[in-house]
């Protein structure tokens, strides 16, 4: 897991064995190649498959591989945010012995060499979404803050490489378990920042709380 500051780890790479001009410098490389293939390790993503009998394989450029994502400590992240509110990180407590009530996701929404971070926070009885945060790799080690919603209920997720922030809407008189209805909102990364696209409304049905058909006098 990378801190907040810290360097990621490094991860392991196969390298491919190069052209000998001695017969017994390509069983070295096989030999080497083997060893490697046969520690099980959990490497960059491949592209596609791989021809070693195609020349015009060998000779074309590889594709670069996808970075899998580094685990963060969300806790800490939100903490030490600055655009985080102090009623979000007074709130930010374990629910259960270490448990904290928050919610992690990754993906690529900032088009960045490293996924990005999506971070909600909860309450602890209910589960209602208190704060949304997206942190984008800086390429130091760290992660820097591109977005911040606080207005709860809210919550925010990927939706195939958008973001997509749910608010839920109360009438008076809602309790907190059944609000009216919910705002969703796209976001896109353009010029640096997120722009909203488009969003809808939903109202949600009363069919609990409808009032009973009355039945014509026979």
């Amino acid at each position: 897991m990378r801190g907040l500051t810290g360097a990621g780890p490094v991860r392991a790479r196969t390298t491919a064995a190069r052209a000998a001009t001695t017969a017994a410098a390509v069983l070295a490389a096989a030999a080497v190649f083997a060893s490697g293939c046969g520690t099980g390790g959990t490497g960059a993503r491949d592209e596609g498959p791989a021809h070693a009998d195609s020349a015009a394989s060998a000779a074309a450029p590889a594709a670069s591989p996808s970075r899998p994502p580094d685990r963060v400590d969300a806790v800490r992240l939100v903490k030490a945010d600055p655009a985080v509110s102090a009623e979000v990180k007074r709130e930010l407590k374990p629910c259960v012995a270490d448990e904290y009530p928050v919610d992690v996701s990754y993906g690529n929404l900032t088009g960045g060499t490293a996924d990005d971070v999506v971070v909600n926070v909860l309450t602890c009885g209910d589960a209602v979404g208190i704060g949304s945060y997206v942190y984008r790799d800086d390429g130091g080690g760290g992660y820097v803050n591109v977005f911040t919603a606080e207005e709860p209920p809210v919550y925010a997720e990927i939706d195939r490489g958008d973001l997509v922030v749910t608010k839920q809407v109360y009438d008076p008189g809602d309790p907190v378990s059944s609000p009216s209805g919910e705002n969703v909102i796209t976001y896109r990364w353009a010029s640096g920042r997120f722009a909203e696209e488009y969003r809808t409304h939903n109202d949600y049905g009363k069919v609990s709380g409808a009032e009973p058909t009355p039945m014509p006098d026979s």
